[in-house]
């Protein structure tokens, strides 16, 4: 007979090859503070229903608060033979209050124990990513309002287009981030739904009152279909597809940083910190951390495929195969929990370099379409002045100078509406400050984001 929980109905033990290949416990253990509250929240109800006294629900609750203990202090005996997480500290409390620990399993299955345990870990790692996103916009806002004067080429397709302001570069990345948090939130409500009472996929025959569980718990609602509750995933595919586009924003920066990195570049230094050197070349920095989280990004992408190939081919309702949900989230979660703060820190610590960033205004004719706008600006076709400015760069090309380095005879060659107050309007910084169209990279537009974002930063953290 086997002696396992369930193995009432068996003649046999599970054979140890078997329980090595199924066993969860080396990576739900993650789970026991989430595990434990609603199991703490579950007794407390079965309570209050009279379906347990409410001085057995005591007990449990007491036994409970012991093993997490016991598992914080690092003394709890975990047993692979046991499965998992919840039949560990299910058997250990028993042990600790005696026979009524058997009651605590009355009026659930482990198919809506996990999802509620998961759901709750899930959920809470999303709080966390958006409070470590929030820092790193910071971060992003400090650096760009400490360089709303500095201009860098900014480009299309890898090159050089027009010319903007390092803040407003630096706030691009701030509001994709905005977005992740506000993603995060949307998706984390969607998230903290309790599933308990769904049982194994019918609903239970006892008097419960899953909202009371939910409202101890601080979930935002209650399941509607007992199927759907035990069989779904969908609210952690969303969770890692928030984190993937999280870390894609993260590894596009880092792609940005390791080119201005580069001495042909020269925008940036990383701090000693955040580089690493070469075993056989002394004078390299490398930018290791932020190659890293280039590819580790792709891991992440990798977690959300990987549970969405799960979910794909499993019908009505929970197959085992279900276990396999949470590796790919615990593993995203600590990935981007250390991407987003050594991110910060990164950021932190960068130098930049804006002389550098001038110089390079000057390589790639950045004022050529201050040139077809002052046509405009002067009567002709936007078209035609299209055309003009390009014959103007060519000829600027092949002479190896700026266009504002042509005198105002060869730049009348290609329209007399040209004058001399045409190379006011070639200037690089007078070319960003003109764009203060809104969510432009002109210094008014500037100052508006970063009071934007910084009001929605105050409002966040109140929240």
């Amino acid at each position: 007979m086997s002696d396992k929980p369930w193995g009432g109905r068996f003649k046999e033990s599970t054979s140890l090859a078997v329980e090595a290949y199924t066993e969860s416990i080396s990576f739900d253990s993650a789970l026991y503070a989430q595990d434990i509250a609603g199991s703490k929240a579950h007794a407390r109800m079965l309570g209050e229903r009279g379906v347990l006294s409410r001085e057995e629900a005591a007990r449990l609750i007491d036994g409970l608060e012991r093993v997490k203990r016991e598992i914080e202090e690092g003394v709890f005996p975990w047993k692979q033979e046991l499965e998992d997480v919840h039949m560990n500290i299910e058997t250990r409390l028993t042990e600790l209050v005696g026979e009524v620990g058997k009651k605590l399993h009355t009026g659930r299955s482990r198919n809506d124990q996990v999802c509620l345990d998961f759901r709750l870990f899930v959920s809470d790692n999303l709080r966390e990513w958006m409070k470590l996103t929030r820092q790193l916009i910071r971060v992003f806002v400090r650096r760009a309002e400490e360089n709303r004067e500095v201009l860098l080429p900014g480009c299309t397709h890898m090159q050089p287009a027009q010319p903007v302001s390092l803040a407003h570069h630096l706030l691009a990345y701030a509001w994709m981030l905005k977005r992740d948090v506000e993603r995060m939130a949307d998706c984390e409500r969607r998230v903290r739904v309790s599933p308990l009472g769904a049982a194994a996929l019918a609903g239970t025959t006892y008097d419960l009152d899953p909202a009371m569980v939910a409202e101890e718990l601080g979930m935002y609602g209650t399941f509607d279909n007992s199927m759907d509750a035990v069989a779904d995933r969908d609210f952690a595919e969303e969770a890692l597809f928030c984190g993937s586009v999280c870390m894609g924003h993260l590894s596009r920066f880092c792609e940005e940083l390791i080119w201005w990195a580069n001495p042909m570049f020269g925008y940036v230094t990383f701090s000693d910190r955040h580089s690493t050197g070469s075993s056989i070349m002394p004078q390299k920095k490398n930018p290791d951390v932020a190659e890293i989280m280039r590819g580790k990004t792709g891991r992440v992408y990798g977690n959300l495929f990987n549970l969405m190939t799960i979910m794909k081919g499993i019908p009505l309702t929970y197959n085992r195969d279900l276990q396999e949900d949470k590796l790919p989230f615990i593993d995203t979660d600590r990935t981007v929990r250390h991407s987003l703060s050594l991110m910060a820190d990164m950021l932190d610590g960068l130098t930049f370099h804006p002389g550098r960033m001038r110089r390079a205004l000057a390589s790639g004719f950045l004022n050529a379409t201050e040139l077809a706008d002052y046509l405009v600006g002067k009567g002709l076709p936007f078209r035609e002045a299209h055309h003009v400015s390009g014959r103007a760069v060519a000829c600027a090309e092949e002479k190896g100078v700026g266009l504002e380095d042509l005198s105002l005879e060869e730049l009348r060659a290609f329209s007399p509406l040209i004058e001399k107050d045409v190379f006011a309007a070639l200037e690089y910084d007078r070319a960003v400050a003109r764009r203060n169209v809104p969510g432009g990279t002109g210094p008014r537009s500037v100052a508006g984001q970063l009071k934007r974002l910084g009001e929605w930063l105050g409002g966040a953290e109140q929240a």
